[in-house]
């Protein structure tokens, strides 16, 4: 029991600002999928699916080279209140188009395309609920997805290295990682982190709400963002142990 008001250091939800919300990943949740995973970060969940077919777009043919895709959606009732599928809508949201590019282009960096062979991985990832980080969740279950289908083909020799992606803010004047809704909707900065187990990065997208931020804010929500993305590639690694053996 907490009597009065929390401390500034202590969040909404209990945790301290360098913590992650609970994440895990469960695998094999659809049976005809190369890979698949379910991924939880918090009350953010996304099901993310890896197809790997003999083709590839028209501008790679007779390339030798393959090629990783992804694609983004969310269901009408992830969010608080309904929001109309796209596809009934006839076309992309600019939202959508960004966020599966990303994804994409983040998978790609870790996957040896010359390698892969006349191949396409096409990654989906379906927002089931959303309370911040959809995107960072996707790339990081989409990586799990992603290393099921290419160890369960045999191809594991074309993973280069892992990829994840997580949130960092400054609420309230206090530097916090891995946002929820209630946090992200009211940060002074926000930055979501895509990055290797390399240490190099994808994408470092970063945004002031309000005042603008110095070098020295960036280096240390990329610090914060580090630790974050330390913890989630031991979860990737634990969770596709398994299916190594």
């Amino acid at each position: 029991m907490v009597i009065g008001n929390r401390p500034a250091s202590v969040r909404v939800d209990g945790r301290r600002p360098g913590d992650l919300r609970p994440v895990s990943v469960t695998l094999g949740v659809q049976k005809w999928a190369e890979g698949s995973c379910r991924i939880r970060a918090g009350d953010t969940e996304v099901l993310c699916a890896a197809t790997i077919a003999d083709r590839v777009p028209p501008h790679l043919r007779g390339k030798g080279t393959g090629w990783v895709t992804a694609e983004y959606s969310m269901l009408p009732r992830a969010t608080a209140e309904r929001s109309e599928r796209e596809s009934v809508k006839g076309r992309l949201g600019g939202r959508t188009h960004e966020i599966q590019r990303l994804i994409g282009r983040s998978l790609r960096g870790v996957v040896d395309l010359t390698k892969l062979g006349e191949r396409t991985i096409t990654v989906d990832c379906d927002v089931l609920q959303a309370d911040g980080g959809t995107r960072c969740a996707s790339i990081t279950g989409g990586y799990v997805a992603l290393a099921a289908a290419l160890i369960g083909a045999n191809m594991e020799r074309m993973l280069v290295g892992k990829v994840a992606a997580v949130s960092v803010g400054v609420v309230n004047g206090i530097a916090m990682l891995d946002l929820d809704y209630s946090e992200d909707s009211h940060a002074e900065v926000d930055f979501n982190v895509v990055a290797t187990d390399a240490g190099t990065y994808v994408e470092v997208q970063g945004t002031a709400e309000g005042m603008p931020f110095d070098r020295a804010r960036i280096d240390a929500l990329l610090d914060l963002a580090n630790e974050g993305l330390a913890s989630l590639f031991e979860v990737q690694s634990a969770v596709l142990a398994p299916v190594r053996r």
